[in-house]
């Protein structure tokens, strides 16, 4: 009798680990519930309130009637340039393959001011509603207006499929909720906030977003300095290991990030992004004066650093704490990506409530920046496609918020599409950068024509975005189908794994000699094709922009006519201060004719209303 106590103690034991783990679950899921609720509920609280004869205007959808705080713009842009991928994105970039991406953030610092001082004053006076209203007022083109309202569209819905798909990985992994299910909840609750919210709705909720994002990384990078010892042991740890990879100033253009890639790729990015997309322009402009801007921006510097560098020390953090047992070796996780949320499974499965709100974040942060994003898109799909249509033009301006909603709808769909097929991708910094370098080139370098260059004309801009387009459209199809492209992990240990892991790590080494033996025989068949496609996509951006800034000028060259003028306000101001010193002022050169001091003042008439 007495040798059945120990099974007997044992077995309450399990029973009760049991008992405890489910209770655990439980709370976790109600914490996960009212996190997201409450979230959802606080930005648009008045409006759920509100009657309605009081129904918001097209106005106040667009731009939140000029009530939005300095310090909720900041956070709301701020938000918007890392999104909730760089939250798992950031941590497994380091954990896998170390720092060198972390550089990007210098082109993130450098692009703000030049945004602020260069971009801004350009169109701030124009009272416009879409951004690529200014591409038709210097153009005189509605084709180019549609050009890059389309290439914003494309964009945005694509990254949008990667921000969806993000907190995806999160639910799976912890909790083992389908792919599908998590997307379809996004994009229901997506649209129902669209419909009662608006442009100050997002922003308050990117605000909710940003310091609950915040506030979890914080508590994730204090309790590994505590396990491990202090952060001076994190940051041993990385170093002895090779993680920190600074200052590398490679010229191969194959290698996937330098710190000159890193920082001149995401320079142009995010000069794209910034001063040319209408979700970050749309911010600006819902701002009263351009002293506010300018305050906004250049304030917002130390708070893009914070957040931008904050999941880049949970990385660190969490290497630390797996460095001598890494999941994906040992096959515990399926994707480098899920190692943030298998550590939190890991370390805080049982403490009530954690990974709840863990999730939580995650999920609303997917979420906001998804209904933040669809207010613009719904915005310049309007502006710039459906007001041409003269039935629709001629409704009332409740008439058109409705439309503009239901635009919006249609483009939750799409997302949710988008989000399906993003996990044939390498991983959601991967699958995000791609994207937005591949797009980034030919917009930035058509804002580029219209405010530096006075003697771009609409068919130079025109032929200059297509044949960007085109171009590196052809290097990322041929960079997706080839097999030899994707760089190699940084090595990784599984020696402080328990031994019944060790089996696994045998099947993992066989299959990566295979997958070594197969890239061997790639590289050694490589052709020229294949070095262009391997390329890497950091340089889209520049290549993209110069390829539309080079076609655009020699196209506008030789068809310059009478019929380009244009009001030389669409100008920086800069460039007319130098051009109307120009010394070839009312010279010809070909079909184009340099203007004079005086052009420009008197061509108002010609410039398009839209």
């Amino acid at each position: 009798m007495d040798q059945l106590q120990p099974d007997e103690q044992l077995q309450q034991q399990q029973q009760q680990s049991t008992s405890d783990t489910s209770t655990n679950d439980i709370w976790n899921y109600v914490v996960f519930v009212i996190f997201v609720v409450v979230s959802a509920l606080i930005p648009i609280r008045k409006r759920l309130c509100r009657r309605s004869s009081n129904s918001k205007s097209k106005q106040d959808y667009v731009f939140g009637a000029g009530h939005i705080s300095t310090l909720a713009m900041m956070l709301s842009i701020a938000r918007g340039t890392l999104g909730v991928i760089s939250v798992l994105g950031y941590p497994s970039e380091f954990f896998y393959r170390g720092s060198a991406m972390w550089e990007s953030l210098y082109g993130v610092i450098t692009a703000y001011p030049i945004v602020c001082f260069v971009f801004i004053p350009v169109y701030f006076d124009l009272g416009i509603t879409s951004v690529y209203q200014y591409l038709e007022l210097r153009f005189n083109s509605r084709l180019v207006r549609c050009l890059a309202s389309g290439t914003y569209i494309i964009r945005t819905l694509l990254s949008l499929g990667v921000t969806i798909y993000t907190p995806t990985v999160a639910l799976n992994t912890i909790i083992g909720v389908p792919y599908w299910v998590s997307l379809v909840s996004i994009t229901v609750i997506t649209i129902f906030f669209n419909a009662l919210g608006g442009l100050k709705a997002a922003v308050a909720a990117d605000v909710i977003q940003s310091l609950s994002m915040t506030a979890m990384l914080v508590g994730i990078i204090i309790y590994c300095s505590i396990t491990v010892g202090g952060v001076d042991k994190i940051l041993t740890i990385s170093s002895d290991n090779d993680r920190f990879a600074f200052f590398n100033f490679a010229t191969d253009l194959h290698l996937r990030v330098t710190t000159t890639s890193a920082w001149l790729g995401e320079l142009f990015n995010s000069l794209s992004l910034l001063g040319c997309q209408q979700n970050f322009v749309q911010r600006y402009l819902s701002m009263p004066t351009f002293g506010q801007i300018r305050r906004t921006l250049m304030l917002n510097i130390p708070v893009v650093i914070l957040l931008f560098s904050l999941p880049w020390f949970v990385g660190m953090a969490i290497y630390a704490i797996y460095w001598h047992c890494d999941p994906l070796k040992a096959s515990v996780i399926a994707k480098m990506d899920e190692i943030l949320p298998y550590f939190m499974v890991d370390r805080f499965d049982s403490v009530p409530g954690v990974w709840g709100i863990f999730v939580g974040t995650l999920f609303n942060g997917a979420l906001t920046l998804n209904i933040s994003n669809i207010n613009s898109l719904a915005t310049v799909t309007w502006e710039d496609f459906l007001s041409l249509v003269p039935a629709l033009r001629k409704k009332s301006d409740t008439h058109q918020l409705n439309v503009i909603k239901l635009v919006g709808t249609v483009y939750a769909v799409v997302i949710m599409g988008v989000g399906f097929i993003v996990g044939l991708l390498s991983g959601v910094i991967e699958s995000s950068m791609l994207i937005i370098s591949a797009t980034s080139g030919p917009l930035l370098g058509v804002f580029v024509l219209a405010m530096f260059i006075p003697f771009a004309n609409w068919k130079g801009a025109a032929l200059g975005m297509l044949a960007s387009h085109l171009s590196i459209l052809w290097i990322v199809v041929g960079r997706l189908i080839e097999s030899n492209v994707s760089e190699p992990l940084l090595d990784t240990s599984i020696e402080g794994c328990y031994a019944d892991l060790m089996e696994a790590q045998k099947n993992a080494t066989l299959l990566v000699a295979v997958a070594l033996e197969e890239g061997v025989n790639a590289v050694e068949t490589s052709t020229l094709l294949n070095r262009i496609y391997s390329i890497t996509y950091l340089y889209y951006g520049v290549f993209g922009t110069v390829l539309t800034v080079l076609a655009g000028v020699v196209v506008s060259l030789a068809t310059w006519s009478s019929h380009d003028v244009y009001n030389m306000k669409m100008l920086h101001p800069a460039v007319r201060w130098l051009y109307s010193r120009c010394p070839f002022s009312g010279k010809h050169f070909g079909s184009f004719e340099v203007a004079g001091k005086g052009y420009g003042a008197g061509m108002k008439e010609a410039v398009p209303r839209c």
